[in-house]
């Protein structure tokens, strides 16, 4: 035990489950596969930034002994006509992710608590928690949240509500119309976090189903108790900057910026995330790359015998109907590293973000290397 467990908070002490201290002893020389290891774990984009995020980022090199624009001033005006909301709906933050942790600062306390499913998120968990609150979890149907179930869960101590859609680990989407119905049934007391980080492939993919996917801004413009959150992160390739931003009712968003760090958002962040937002063109390649791996990627698994869920991101939930973190091991050694999902329930289900055509192939030959060989073992 820690000399300094008797003096941190509980909150603190109790979120080693969230943040396992790391092994001592040295890790073993990594093989030449590993130095070289493709990235298909965090659902980061392979395509990198746009051109012009990168030109705008070394026009802001020169000027780095100044603080950043503590409010982001420019980035929200181009957010807010963007969007089509006011500014002061828009609270840019250091990813979507700092934006979850002041939500939950400013409306959650010890004998409150938050709402969401299984299988969601993980940092909805880790963000509750270090509240002293507690986090609901409520049971998935198949891999598709139950709102039904969600909604019996809310209780009068409840304050916010976690939806991602689309659905981190599972890639699943729900449609504009179960979010209406949903929305139609919460008490005021309750807010409602609308995750749409994976934002415009979902806004693609839905496209090529003939779905509806999103109408989260018309929520906001009729005042409902919602925040939106989106991310620079994924389809715009600046995962490494950290920018995010909610979209929100403004006096909420006020109470949230009073619990932000200073200067959390770069001067360099911000100046990328400008240029990132108009290059519709590297968007649509991004995109349209995404949708069509996708494909390739669920029929080079399901052919092998693995179940994939169809997804509405950039990344699939494969369950493998074995030990997942076996294979993920053995995927590593072969110079891939993919996400197994114990952690969130699923130990024979692993997360793989789409890549290249190039990395994708490298992938499904390192899969079908890896089913030979088990069966061979079998044998």
């Amino acid at each position: 035990m820690s000399r300094f467990f008797a003096v941190v908070s509980k909150p603190a002490r109790d979120m080693a489950a969230h943040f396992p201290v790391p092994a001592a002893s040295p890790k073993p020389t990594p093989t030449a596969a590993q130095t070289q290891l493709i990235r298909l774990d965090s659902n980061e984009n392979p395509f990198g930034p746009s051109p012009r995020a990168i030109e705008a980022m070394r026009s802001a090199l020169a000027t780095q002994n100044f603080y950043p624009d503590d409010d982001s001033t420019e980035l929200r005006r181009r957010l807010a006509l963007h969007h089509q909301v006011s500014q002061e709906q828009i609270l840019v933050t250091a990813g979507s992710t700092e934006m979850l942790a002041l939500l939950c600062q400013t409306m959650l306390a010890p004998g409150l608590n938050a709402v969401t499913s299984e299988r969601s998120f993980i940092i909805y968990s880790m963000a509750v928690h270090a509240t002293g609150a507690q986090l609901v979890q409520s049971p998935m149907r198949g891999e598709v949240f139950a709102l039904d179930a969600i909604r019996a869960a809310i209780n009068q101590n409840t304050r916010i509500v976690f939806l991602a859609n689309p659905n981190n680990p599972t890639g699943t989407m729900l449609e504009a119309t179960a979010i209406d119905e949903f929305l139609a049934n919460i008490p005021a007391h309750v807010v409602v976090v609308l995750d749409e980080a994976y934002y415009e492939f979902a806004v693609h993919f839905a496209a090529l189903r003939q779905l509806e996917y999103s109408r989260s801004l018309e929520y906001l413009q009729r005042g409902a108790n919602v925040i939106v959150l989106r991310t620079f992160s994924k389809a715009h390739g600046l995962a490494g900057l950290r920018v995010g931003y909610g979209l929100g009712p403004a006096d909420l968003l006020t109470y949230c910026a009073r619990m932000r760090n200073p200067f959390s958002v770069s001067s360099i962040a911000q100046a990328a995330a400008i240029a990132a937002l108009d290059d519709h063109d590297h968007i649509a390649r991004v995109v349209s790359s995404n949708a069509s791996q996708a494909q390739i990627l669920t029929r080079g698994l399901s052919e092998m015998g693995h179940r994939v869920v169809p997804t509405s991101a950039n990344f699939l939930y494969c369950d493998l109907r074995e030990e997942a973190s076996r294979i993920a091991a053995c995927l590593g050694d072969e110079g891939v590293s993919v996400r197994p999902l114990r952690a969130w329930g699923s130990p024979n289900s692993i997360r793989v973000s789409i890549g290249t055509p190039e990395q994708n192939e490298f992938f499904l030959s390192a899969m079908r290397k890896i089913g030979g060989r088990s069966q061979r073992t079998q044998r």
